[in-house]
């Protein structure tokens, strides 16, 4: 079965030049990469930092270097599309600066906060853009693999959602991180949160709480762990730690699907030794094909591959606005207002124990 198991995203027929606002990290370690290997064509790109820029253009043949968003934006052909990797506190001055009706794709996520994400959705919508959010794990070659098996019957009735993130993760790479308040859930468990969404549904509610590590103190939260309440039947959590520099003989990084006939593990080997990563794995169990775990061979890692999945889903919409946008902003808002109340939940504190 391995062989027919679908692995990659469904892709424009004809790729739109991409004009790249944004020469971080992300672009460098996962945008131009993915968009390389998917031959789509990057018209342009746009940093603040005009040595990144050119850096990245110099390294992966990008032949312009804008000088400014205005620049950008003039010279971009009309059938092209955006791709936004900044900060979120820098989206509310650049999306009104985009033409009307322009196709973007926006880093996650969306907003520092629900409130400032439902500004962002209301400008979307006053300038009539197809605007995505960059929740690219949905397409990691192993998720799609993953939700193949499960639509397949491999696992039966899907019941249980783990994550478990237990690593070094070298905050240090991103110096907008330095300063802000929210960290681990909004930069980093919020691909898990829309991850668990996207198999679930919406939640009634979180459980949440996240805290500080001693080793880096200086930071805001970068430990967490969420319970997701969707009734009596179904579970979903995620924990996670950044702090584990102990060698990565006992470091997690896995995400477990359970259902009535089996199960489905995921090693994300990026989060292991990040940016360098180790290789992802999949494994399956079903009880109709016997006692023994299966592992099926990868096609491709959460990093780059997951990032060609977002941006030819923006594509296709552009040629097609029937064609499935299933990170639309409209649905991220919903992945938003689940970390906020995963905030809430954790500055609220626990239920007291009677007699303390």
């Amino acid at each position: 079965m391995d062989a027919a198991i679908r692995q990659t995203p469904l892709m424009p027929e004809f790729p739109r030049p991409i004009i790249a606002i944004g020469a971080g990290g992300i672009v460098r370690d996962a945008h131009q990469p993915a968009y390389a290997k998917a031959n789509f064509p990057v018209y342009g790109i746009f940093d603040k930092n005009q040595e990144a820029a050119r850096e990245l253009a110099d390294t992966f043949q990008i032949p312009r270097v804008f000088t400014s968003f205005a620049e950008a934006i003039e010279q971009a052909p009309a059938e092209a599309v955006y791709d936004i990797a900044v900060p979120a506190s820098a989206l509310p001055q650049l999306l009104p600066q985009l033409p009307d009706g322009a196709h973007a794709l926006i880093q996650k996520p969306l907003g520092e906060s629900f409130a400032d994400a439902m500004l962002l959705a209301d400008m979307c919508r006053s300038k009539g853009l197809t605007a995505a959010v960059n929740f690219q794990l949905r397409y990691a070659p192993f998720v799609i693999a993953a939700r193949h098996l499960l639509d397949s019957g491999v696992i039966g009735e899907l019941h249980s959602l783990d994550l478990r993130v237990t690593v070094h993760t070298p905050w240090h790479l991103w110096s907008f991180l330095q300063d802000i308040d929210r960290l681990e859930i909004l930069y980093h468990s919020i691909h898990y949160i829309d991850l668990v969404r996207s198999f679930f549904g919406e939640p009634s509610g979180v459980y949440a709480k996240t805290t500080k590590h001693p080793a880096c103190a200086h930071l805001a939260a970068t430990r967490t762990g969420i319970l997701f309440d969707y009734g009596e039947q179904i579970a979903a959590n995620i924990v996670t730690t950044h702090g584990h520099d102990f060698g990565e003989r006992h470091q997690e990084s896995y995400i477990r699907w359970e259902g009535t006939k089996g199960a489905i593990v995921a090693r994300m080997g990026v989060l292991m030794d990040y940016p360098k990563g180790t290789q992802d794995v999949l494994e399956y169990y079903s009880s109709a094909t016997g006692d023994q775990w299966q592992q099926v061979p990868l096609q491709g890692t959460w990093f780059p591959d997951a990032f060609i999945g977002t941006m030819a889903s923006l594509m296709r919409r552009a040629d097609d606005p029937t064609a499935e946008l299933a990170t639309h902003f409209d649905d991220a808002l919903q992945t938003m207002a689940v970390v906020e109340a995963a905030y809430e939940s954790s500055e609220g504190g626990a239920t007291l124990i009677p007699g303390k």
